[in-house]
């Protein structure tokens, strides 16, 4: 099942038609440009030797696209979270090994590669780790996100509460307030806070970095000479550094902090997440940090809405940010634009006649316009905004979704990192004129792909324009058409636009499959009025809008109506299990992290309170897919991770209860089942392990073949280890 041999030397044909060969492809991610315009880095992804993970590396990409790329780093740990100072000086986080301390634990910690050329060196080292690096464009300061245990005042504190921690062998967590988690990993005792990177030993302790007595790391391809010094001249190369502690205001115990630096580096502009009652969190209260003093002052702070704060414009004056009221189950989320005063916070509109949601990334040279990304038909285009008059001009007009997009110092270029469900992420220039994109050399190569995309559409029965994409197998399609895969996408606010590495359509079109990617109400980028539609009303307009592209597409001639399969994954696992117990059109259905019974979901999801903000009881009663169990007879592939707690584990174990026991279909006497449930003890909502995605893919098609195209019963994978061993068996 995970080869499929189409040429005489058993090289697949792609590598969607071997999953080794596909888990091994490389993936790009993340961008970032040197302030004089000269350097673009991004990162790597590859499977290790053992194939159990992934390693990443940076690589620089030629902003003319005349040189190769080349690579930066190169260790087993990985490298990420790459941004370059005002200097040229490349930092990163890392959790390769400390030369200077071979017994020291595995932790992330600061790295910087000098403009000028040389070895990667650690700048900062701490129990914790740290979790990113923001720079000043402008000036010489460098911002550090890290976790510090809540009992600690400074560094030396944490340091020491750490070490009993680990002493003890304690990992208990004692919560006063909400939330405890979130997506896959536990929250406390520690928070994240924002800190200043200085020079030279703590004065309020012993310094918390080994630097000063590091010798080089060992990278195999060192960084081109940039056109600026190092910040860490040859004199400082080896001076430890310590981390001022500047986000001493108060907050809940939260998800995380951001920053955003202003370019002289004389301030940040951070939200903080403040706790009320009945477990409400609201990240609501924008805070300016003076990084000189550590000074904070509260500069917006509105009951009952959610404020995500954008870049600071190049003089200082202005921010862009994102103002949200708080949704409630008659009214959806509505995210807005404003520019905010950076000195007085007073906010303005910004755009507010364009009907959608934009995150802006930057602000051009002379700050008379910003640069902003949206979800928009099915793409994520480049749009500008004049700051003065709202007015939005759509940059990029291609089939692409674009992230990471950063600006050339004169502003007449964009790079970026693009994608469509044709082409995995590459970077790419934009000429911000003309909308001319082209794809720079890139550290990866396009893979080939086993067929063909097509924009498709419908109308669905309020008379709302429903539209998707529909990805057919390459070649004729045989007598009768192609088999069908619905594939339902999660969020739910959200859209098929972008290449996904969980979500890979052309594994299925490599088996024959033609696969339907829809947008149903609650989609982003067809407007408000779109997401409206579906709010707190999953089972109505979404199911309805789905069954009509579905029958759209399954009136073609070159696919088969007859033999189709219902699939999604966290809110598209919801619709997978709600359109289970309302139509036995699809042969069979597969689940993946699925919301079953409402009234459970809720009060154990990690964002419990935004989950309240959408719907009611009664809406939680009447949307809920575990009601209609008894009218399931498709059989049913549910999947989960254990490490879930988007979707906690208990909606897979009910959903299999309930399959068992109560459905349409249940165990015969015997205990046997066409149903089938795949775990995952250490995975998370997605499947993230290259061996785990395998299997998962494995006995997804396996599935699908069985009951969709008549191949049988299949065997399990033998990793599973459920059959014979391959070398014995026979």
């Amino acid at each position: 099942m995970t080869s499929t041999p189409d040429t005489p030397d058993n090289t697949p044909a792609t590598p969607f038609h071997d999953l080794d060969a596909f888990t091994a492809l490389p993936r790009v991610a993340g961008l970032t440009l040197s302030p004089d315009g000269a350097r673009l880095v991004t990162t790597v992804a590859t499977r290790d030797a053992k194939g159990t993970g992934y390693a990443t590396a940076l690589w620089e990409v030629d902003p003319a696209g005349e040189r190769p790329a080349h690579r930066l780093t190169r260790s087993r740990e990985g490298e990420a979270g790459a941004q370059f100072a005002a200097d040229g000086t490349l930092f990163f986080t890392s959790a390769r090994p400390d030369p200077a301390d071979a017994e020291a634990e595995k932790r992330s910690a600061l790295w910087a590669l000098p403009a000028r050329g040389g070895e990667a060196r650690v700048v900062l080292s701490r129990p914790g780790g740290v979790a990113a690096v923001t720079c000043a464009s402008a000036a010489d300061r460098v911002v550090v996100t890290a976790d510090r245990l809540l009992g600690a005042t400074t560094e030396a504190e944490h340091a020491a509460l750490a070490q009993t921690r680990k002493d003890a062998g304690v990992d208990a967590i004692l919560h006063t307030g909400y939330p405890i988690r979130f997506w896959d990993h536990d929250l406390g005792p520690a928070r994240p806070e924002l800190f200043v990177l200085e020079p030279g030993p703590d004065p309020q302790g012993e310094p918390a970095t080994d630097a000063d007595a590091a010798e080089p790391a060992t990278d195999a391809d060192a960084a081109e000479p940039g056109p600026a010094a190092s910040g860490l001249a040859p004199e400082a190369d080896d001076v430890a550094h310590h981390l001022r502690h500047v986000s001493g205001f108060p907050r809940s115990h939260a998800f995380g902090i951001g920053a955003q630096v202003a370019p002289d580096g004389s301030f940040l502009l951070t939200t903080a997440a403040t706790a009320e009652a009945r477990g409400n969190v609201r990240e609501g209260t924008v805070v300016r940090v003076d990084l000189a003093t550590g000074e904070h002052r509260v500069l917006h702070d509105v009951p009952g809405e959610d404020v995500a704060v954008g870049p600071v414009s190049h003089d200082g004056t202005r921010a862009v940010v994102v103002r949200t009221p708080d949704s409630t189950p008659h009214s959806a989320v509505h995210p807005r634009l404003y520019v905010m005063d950076t000195a007085t916070g007073q906010t303005t509109p910004l755009a507010h006649g364009w009907d959608r949601w934009a995150d802006v990334v930057a602000w051009l040279p002379d700050d008379s316009a910003v640069i902003a990304l949206a979800d928009s038909e099915g793409r994520r285009p480049v749009f500008r905004i004049e700051v003065a008059t709202g007015a939005v001009a759509q940059v990029t007009r291609e089939d692409e979704a674009w992230t990471d997009v950063v600006l050339s110092p004169d502003g007449a270029t964009a790079y970026g990192v693009r994608s469509s469900y044709l082409f995995p992420p590459e970077v790419a220039r934009i000429d911000l004129a003309t909308g001319e994109t082209t794809r720079l050399p890139n550290p990866v190569e396009r893979p080939a792909i086993p067929g063909t995309l097509e924009d498709v559409e419908t109308v669905a029965e309020d008379g709302t324009r429903v539209r998707g994409w529909l990805v057919l197998p390459e070649g004729e399609a045989p007598a009768g058409g192609h088999p069908l895969l619905l594939w339902i996408h999660g969020g739910p606010l959200g859209s098929w636009n972008a290449w996904s590495w969980r979500w890979t359509p052309w594994i299925m079109a490599a088996r024959g499959y033609a696969v339907l990617l829809p947008d149903p109400a609650l989609s982003t980028g067809y407007g408000q009025d779109f997401i409206e539609r579906g709010w707190g009303r999953w089972g109505q307009a979404p199911y309805t809008d789905l069954m009509a592209l579905t029958d759209a597409v399954v009136a073609r001639e070159d696919v088969d109506g007859d033999r189709t399969a219902a699939m999604g994954g966290s809110f598209g696992g919801y619709m997978a299990n709600w359109v289970a117990g309302h139509t036995d059109r699809f042969r069979c259905v597969v689940t993946h992290a699925s919301l079953w019974a409402l009234d459970g979901f809720g009060p154990t999801t990690d964002a419990a309170f935004y989950w309240a903000r959408e719907m009611d009881e009664q809406m939680q009663q009447e949307n809920s897919p575990h009601r209609f169990v008894g009218e399931i007879v498709s059989p049913m592939l549910v999947i989960h991770g254990d490490k879930d707690y988007r979707v906690p584990i208990g909606e897979g174990l009910r959903l299999w209860s309930d399959l068992l026991a109560k459905s349409g279909r249940p165990a015969a006497a015997d205990g046997t089942t066409d149903h089938r449930f795949l775990y995952f003890p250490h995975e998370n909502h997605w499947i993230l392990a290259p061996q785990h995605a395998k299997v998962w893919y494995e006995v997804v098609l396996g599935f699908l073949g069985e009951h969709v195209l008549g191949d049988g019963a299949p065997s399990a994978p033998e990793t599973l280890g459920l059959t014979r061993p391959s070398s014995t068996a026979g």
